[in-house]
Formats: C-alpha cells, sequence, structure tokens
C-alpha cells in the first residue's frame, strides 16, 4: 500500500492540506495557551516606585471665571484625573496651582520692550502653573505614570467635576527616596 494515493491523501484516508492545516492550528493554540509571552508592563520589570512631581504649563484657557475652578476640588491638595496619551492613569494630587498673569508686550519711545498688563476687560483667556505630585516607578529611560513615559513636552489632559482641558509637561522631578 502506498503512503499517498492518486488524490493526494495519507493512506488513503486524510487529505494532506487538512492535516497541514490542523497542525498549524494545532500549533497556534499551544503558543497561545503554554507559552503565552511576558505579562505586565514593561515599567514594572527593574523599576522602582518613588515620589514625583510633574509642572504643567496651561497656556490660554478660555474660562470666564478662574476661580469657579476652585469650587469643586481643581486647587492644592485635591485631586485630578489624568490623562496620558489617550490612556487613563487615574487621580493624582494637586500640589500647587498658580494663575499667571495676563500681559502684553509694549514698545517704548527708545525702542525697548517692556511687559504690562494686559488691560483688556473681556480677555477669558487664563494662564496658569500646576504642581502635580504622585507615585512613578523609575526605569531606564525615565519615570513612568501608569504605562505612559512622563518626559518634558508631552501632553496631559486633566479631568474632573467642571473641567477637561490639557497641559504641557514643562519640568518632572523624582524624589529618591
Amino acid at each position: 500500500m502506498a503512503i499517498f494515493d492518486s488524490k493526494g491523501r495519507l493512506f488513503g484516508k486524510i487529505n494532506i492540506l487538512d492535516l497541514g492545516a490542523a497542525l498549524v492550528i494545532l500549533l497556534v493554540i499551544v503558543g497561545i495557551f503554554i507559552f503565552p509571552g511576558t505579562s505586565g508592563s514593561v515599567a514594572q520589570v527593574g523599576s522602582k516606585t518613588v515620589p514625583i512631581e510633574v509642572d504643567l504649563a496651561v497656556r490660554g484657557l478660555n474660562v470666564r471665571d478662574p476661580e469657579r475652578l476652585f469650587d469643586n476640588g481643581f486647587k492644592k491638595g485635591g485631586k485630578t484625573n489624568v490623562i496620558i496619551r489617550n490612556q487613563p492613569y487615574g487621580q493624582i494630587g494637586i500640589k500647587s496651582v498658580q494663575l499667571l498673569p495676563r500681559t502684553v508686550t509694549a514698545t517704548q519711545p527708545d525702542g525697548s520692550v517692556k511687559e504690562l498688563p494686559d488691560p483688556r476687560s473681556n480677555n477669558f483667556s487664563t494662564d496658569m502653573l500646576l504642581t502635580l505630585e504622585g507615585k512613578a516607578q523609575v526605569t531606564e529611560s525615565g519615570p513612568v505614570l501608569g504605562n505612559s513615559k512622563v518626559k518634558i513636552g508631552m501632553p496631559f489632559e486633566l479631568e474632573g467635576y467642571n473641567y477637561n482641558f490639557n497641559a504641557t509637561v514643562i519640568d518632572v522631578r523624582v524624589q529618591e527616596k
């Protein structure tokens, strides 16, 4: 009796293409369940958790009354929800909130430039300097909040009861234990 017949069947019973497909499916199942690979985030491998402070600059936030932001927890000692690169991180503490004065530059008759308070009363644009504090994992490539690296220039999305706006990281300070 021949191993393959004229129709390409093994021992006259099993088609060789069907056998190959079944072996591929079996190997995929074994690969998924027996050898799933590494689990967890890259940040958890070989890292330590330390306190971190992140300074954020908020430029041109359009708000009628900036003081209304502070009524619902957006103040020193409060908490805000942070979204980094469209990945929710969770709540992080607010260490400080500083409203920056709105100014304009005015050229002087002698050619110098002065920075003066903005005289416009209908300007609803606000600038702030925020400091957030929390715990981050420090890896070889820098601090990581959640699964996102924290670097200067990154946008953070801050969300709370009556606000949702973006801010930019301007400083990252890792507090070594």
